[in-house]
């Protein structure tokens, strides 16, 4: 655990904001390096496939990131000090998801040259913040062998993650016809907008999951006019849309294009909501180990794996993106020892 730490303020030291990594990943590699661990580089990522692989056996992915979001305003240490104060290390991307990352990376060293009945590989993964092109879905197109199940390193209070909500927002704009306020002339666009957010505000889908519980539709912004006298002939607004597992984008966006009197248009459709079922092997293992399940409300690299996958690792998702963010050395100990019970009793199950 004490290299795990070290290495976790060295990354803590060093400023890896989304798109910028390239110093931590060199730490990474080095760390690897020093362990005698062999390691392939893709752009910021860190990739190392366990020395026992063979093609015939099922591969579980171990992936977290090393980068972090920039440093919000309310801080009052400094967020590239690594500060250890007692059990607590402050330091930005400690718990988002460093905490997590050098867990991941202990457990890997562990199993390393140990012989396993399922392949193992390591992803460091960059760019999950900003959902980058150069992060973990350009490392999953062509560059690593087929990869049966993963997990994902992010702050759970050491829960397994078993379903994820999806996001998409979308943007709509009402057309009417410009008019001069004074008289009864031109469609204002902004009531036909109107009864688009009261159909929003309304609208309660059917399917509504055991763990990540109904579809949610928020209008978080609106734009009309330009001038206190002119009917306005177009009004934008947007819609913040967080799906369950049991709807895909695709459907979401349909209904409202289908209902909805606005041209709506989604900016993304890539963030589908993930889920795995109960009876899937990394559920039951960590079950087997006492561990609860949940659904997470927070989008994670999870998006990017068209493979079953589970959210697991120490630190609490409350403290991501805050002030003064923290991890536990106590909480780092729990979750590499969680992380390989978990591969262990992986190891008697049938894959």
């Amino acid at each position: 655990m004490k290299d795990a730490v070290e290495l976790l303020k060295a990354l803590i030291k060093t400023p890896s904001f989304s798109g910028d990594e390239d110093k931590t990943a060199d730490i990474i590699g080095s760390y690897l390096s020093s362990k005698e661990v062999k390691y392939s580089r893709y752009e910021n990522n860190i990739i190392s496939i366990h020395p026992g692989f063979k093609k015939e056996r099922p591969t579980i992915m171990l992936n977290s990131h090393h980068d972090t979001v920039k440093v919000s305003k309310g801080w009052t240490k400094d967020p590239f000090g690594a500060e250890n104060i007692g059990d607590v290390l402050y330091g930005l991307g400690s718990n988002d998801a460093g905490g997590c990352l050098v867990s991941l990376i202990d457990a890997y060293l562990n199993f390393y040259e140990k012989d396993l009945p399922f392949n193992l590989i390591l992803a460091a993964t960059a760019e999950e913040e900003n959902f980058g092109p150069n992060g973990l879905a350009s490392v999953l197109s062509g560059r690593l062998p087929k990869i049966d199940m993963g997990i994902i390193g992010e702050p759970t209070s050491l829960e397994c993650g078993v379903a994820e909500k999806g996001l998409m927002v979308c943007d709509g704009v009402t057309h009417g016809k410009a008019g001069h306020a004074a008289r009864k002339t031109g469609i204002n666009a902004i009531y036909l907008a109107m009864k688009d957010v009261q159909f929003i505000k309304d609208l309660e889908m059917e399917r509504v999951s055991p763990f990540l519980g109904p579809v949610t539709f928020q209008v978080t912004q609106i734009d009309a006019g330009y001038q206190h006298n002119v009917i306005p002939d177009s009004c934008k607004y947007v819609i913040d849309i967080r799906i369950n597992e049991l709807y895909s984008n695709k459907e979401i966006l349909e209904l409202l294009q289908q209902y909805l009197k606005a041209d709506v248009t989604p900016r993304s459709m890539k963030w589908n909501s993930k889920g795995i079922s109960l009876n899937h092997p990394l559920v039951k293992g960590s079950q087997a180990i006492g561990l609860k399940t949940f659904g997470s409300p927070t989008l994670s690299d999870q998006m990017n794996c068209n493979f079953p996958t589970i959210k697991l690792g120490p630190g609490e998702s409350p403290r991501s993106h805050t002030p003064d963010e923290y991890i536990k050395l106590s909480e780092i100990k729990a979750g590499i020892d969680t992380y390989i019970r978990l591969l262990n009793e992986l190891k008697m199950m049938e894959l």
